[in-house]
C-alpha cells in the first residue's frame, strides 16, 4: 500500500462508509476531522510517553490506552466499532487502586515530577484539548455519549498514573500555592 494517495491533495479526506460504493469526503478543516486529529496527537504523545516509563506494567497500559484511542479515532471517522463501557468501569477501578497508595490532596500539585511523570502530566492536557474537540464535535453532529465518557475518565487515569509514576519513583509532589 503508497503511503501518498494524492486524495487528499486538496483539503479533503476520507470517511468510512457502510455502502464501499460510497465514498465520504470531508474537508481536513471540519470540526470531525479536527477531533479525529486531536485523538491522533493524544495517541502519539502518549507513544512518546510510554518510551520514556521504565515501568513494564505500566508501559502496556500506555499501549492499551493508545489502542483504544485508535478505536476512538476510527469510531469518529465511521467505521462501525463500539467502545465497550466497562473500559471506563476498568479505568475507575484501576484509579481507585491507585489513589489509595498515593498521599491524600488537600492542594493543587504542580504538574511534574520525572520525567514519566511529567509527560503524563502533559499527556493528559493532550487527553483534555480531545476531550473538548469530541464535546465541539457533539453539539453539531451525533456522536456516542460512551465517547466523552471514556475521554473524561481518560484525563482523570492520566493524572493518577502520573501521580502515581512521581510517588513510585519517590519524587515529591510541589503544591501549587496562590
Amino acid at each position: 500500500m503508497a503511503i501518498y494517495t494524492k486524495t487528499g491533495d486538496k483539503g479533503e479526506t476520507g470517511l468510512f462508509s457502510g455502502d464501499k460504493s460510497k465514498k465520504i469526503r470531508v474537508s481536513k478543516a471540519s470540526l470531525r476531522i479536527d477531533a479525529i486529529g486531536s485523538i491522533d496527537e493524544t495517541n502519539t504523545f502518549l507513544g512518546l510517553t510510554a518510551s520514556f516509563t521504565k515501568s513494564g506494567r505500566i508501559k502496556i497500559k500506555i499501549i492499551e490506552i493508545q489502542r483504544h484511542l485508535f478505536e476512538i479515532g476510527a469510531i469518529l471517522a465511521g467505521a462501525n466499532l463500539k467502545i465497550e463501557k466497562t473500559l471506563t468501569r476498568e479505568m475507575e477501578k484501576e484509579i481507585d487502586e491507585m489513589d489509595k497508595r498515593l498521599p491524600k490532596l488537600n492542594h493543587f500539585i504542580l504538574p511534574g515530577g520525572g520525567r514519566a511523570g511529567a509527560l503524563l502530566f502533559m499527556a493528559r492536557t493532550f487527553v483534555r484539548r480531545a476531550e473538548r474537540k469530541v464535546v465541539t464535535l457533539s453539539k453539531k453532529e451525533k456522536v456516542n455519549s460512551d465517547l466523552l465518557i471514556y475521554l473524561n475518565r481518560l484525563s482523570d487515569y492520566v493524572y493518577t498514573l502520573a501521580r502515581y509514576i512521581n510517588f513510585k519513583e519517590k519524587i515529591k509532589e510541589k503544591a501549587w500555592r496562590a
